[in-house]
């Protein structure tokens, strides 16, 4: 997430803000997958679980925004060459503080031994935003079933199928609109 809301990202021809971002699907060495969970600043009681990651600087490639943003979101430390993919390319519109936004997203997937987070590198905004990061199962994940928001709402099943290896087939999700 970059240290700006969606107000200040660049305007896409229909006036919307609108960035390209990187994301990982971070497995720790027992399998488990590590989410954010943040809420909206203009709607507090709303959260959603998400993975790791955010927009892509200026300069950067997706997997070297996605490494950046592993380290400066987890504190771990990954490199390009730990990633996978990307597995995943999705397009979502979204609400987020009071302005309709879009994002063009890129999925990497990576593994690390290091279950240990740290939130040292949060911008302001995600200190304001984000509340907290959370190493999950993926059958805890599942149980559940729409009591919590957890977005991409295809993750679980995604989760299941590269936690074990990629086949190799980007998957492409576009028009993903989330409430």
């Amino acid at each position: 997430m970059s240290a700006d809301g969606p107000g200040d990202w660049p305007r896409d021809s229909e006036g919307y803000p609108h960035r390209q971002a990187a994301r990982v699907v971070l497995f720790d060495a027992r399998g488990r997958l590590l989410l954010a969970i943040g809420h909206d600043a203009d709607d507090p009681e709303r959260q959603w679980w998400f993975t790791i990651g955010g927009g892509i600087e200026e300069g950067e490639d997706p997997a070297a925004g996605a490494v950046r943003e592993v380290r400066e979101e987890t504190g771990i430390r990954l490199g390009v060459e730990d990633l996978v993919g990307p597995v995943l390319y999705r397009t979502a519109e979204f609400d987020f503080a009071a302005v309709t936004a879009r994002q063009d997203e890129w999925f990497f997937v990576a593994r690390t031994e290091c279950a240990e987070v740290s939130r040292e590198g949060w911008t302001d905004l995600e200190k304001e935003v984000l509340d907290g990061l959370k190493w999950w199962d993926l059958d805890e994940l599942e149980a559940l079933d729409g009591a919590a928001e957890v977005y991409p709402r295809q993750l679980v099943g995604f989760a299941r199928e590269w936690r074990d290896g990629w086949d190799g087939r980007l998957v492409s999700l576009t028009g993903a609109r989330e409430p």
